[in-house]
């Protein structure tokens, strides 16, 4: 049986993080998980399957399948322009609520989530290699918070300052069901996931290999 509490988690400090970041290990119960992971397959079979966005010519490792409005690289649009043109499937009611339920949960405030409104998912699949380059999210209009949520195999999440790539940046590790969140003057920092450990999901998530990640936001767009 899988214990309560990871043995290489006790005893370790958690890193400090700015203002307007949040980490919630644990926030998902396993049937939540498993019910996310069955919407995640849905997803990635609908109008627009999974693909890896091109950033400067080069396809990304993480592969990606949006609701509400397309991502690609500096731009938002309804259609998959990129992959085979069709509209993305609508952004659900019930995750507006569990972005706001998220907000909650992340800063302790019973309002934190009452103007929020997330309109798009970017909702990533890393494999065993899949590695994410430090970026900013700033593709969006609005300086709402992004909620991100973790299931599957354990990564490293470097999160780190709003002016480089570079240190100072916190090595943090996401396991299944954590909520991590970061708005405010966290907004814009730079982020990105260096390492993924195969093998660490836990059965009961209901995803046998690699990491989903959702993460929902604000593009502040219209139409």
């Amino acid at each position: 049986m899988r214990p309560l509490f990871d043995d290489d988690r006790l005893g370790l400090p958690a890193p400090e993080l700015p203002p307007g970041a949040y980490h919630v290990p644990g926030w998902l119960a396993s049937k939540q998980q498993r019910w996310l992971v069955e919407k995640f397959h849905e997803w990635a079979s609908g109008p627009v399957p999974l693909r890896g966005a091109k950033v400067r010519g080069h396809e990304m490792s993480v592969k990606t399948v949006c609701l509400g409005w397309h991502w690609r690289p500096y731009q938002y649009t309804r259609e998959a322009v990129d992959v085979n043109g069709n509209q993305v499937l609508d952004f659900p009611d019930w995750m507006v609520r569990l972005g706001r339920q998220a907000l909650v949960a992340a800063t302790g405030d019973p309002r934190a989530g009452d103007d929020y409104t997330p309109d798009t998912a970017l909702v990533n699949h890393y494999h065993d290699h899949a590695r994410m380059g430090m970026h900013q999210d700033k593709d969006e209009r609005s300086p709402a918070p992004v909620v991100s949520l973790s299931i599957g195999d354990t990564c490293l999440f470097r999160f780190g300052n709003t002016r480089t790539r570079n240190k100072p940046y916190r090595d943090i590790t996401l396991a299944s069901g954590d909520l991590f969140v970061f708005g405010g003057p966290s907004r814009l920092a730079y982020h990105g996931v260096p390492k993924v450990y195969p093998g660490t999901a836990p059965e009961e998530c209901g995803l046998r290999t690699g990491r989903v990640n959702i993460t929902m936001r604000v593009t502040g767009l219209d139409g």
